[in-house]
């Protein structure tokens, strides 16, 4: 078992920065690949980025590549989003979350979720 806690999401303007926090509790951090989704209003979650168990291999979204990155410190129990040149179109509940499992970090079935934090981008 595992708890996560989201927190950073503010209102931002376009072309800014914001880094957004996961801290997890419970069970040994560094056995979780971990994962950021975003919601926006009225469309589906989808994934955003990843990260493997030792921080040696990540996935991003197209949308987000190059904009986003996803570092972990597993020495603090915590996962990262840092996500620059804001769009108004990243507006959205962003939520991390925890897998168990193996396979491509694309494709990975995420066990644990965090409540989720907003990010609001302004134009």
């Amino acid at each position: 078992q595992v708890q996560l806690v989201e927190s950073g999401g503010e209102l931002v303007q376009a072309g800014g920065s914001l880094r957004l926090s996961c801290a997890a509790s419970g069970r040994t951090f560094s056995s979780y690949a971990m994962g950021w989704f975003r919601q926006a209003p009225g469309k589906e979650r989808e994934s955003v980025a990843a990260i493997s168990r030792n921080g040696g291999s990540t996935y991003y979204a197209n949308s987000v590549k190059g904009r986003f990155t996803i570092p972990r410190d597993n020495a603090k129990n915590t996962v990262y989003l840092q996500m620059n040149s804001l769009k108004p179109e990243d507006t959205a509940v962003y939520y991390c979350a925890a897998s168990g499992g193996m396979g491509a970090l694309a494709t990975l079935h995420y066990g644990y979720w965090g409540q989720g934090t907003q990010v609001t981008v302004s134009s």
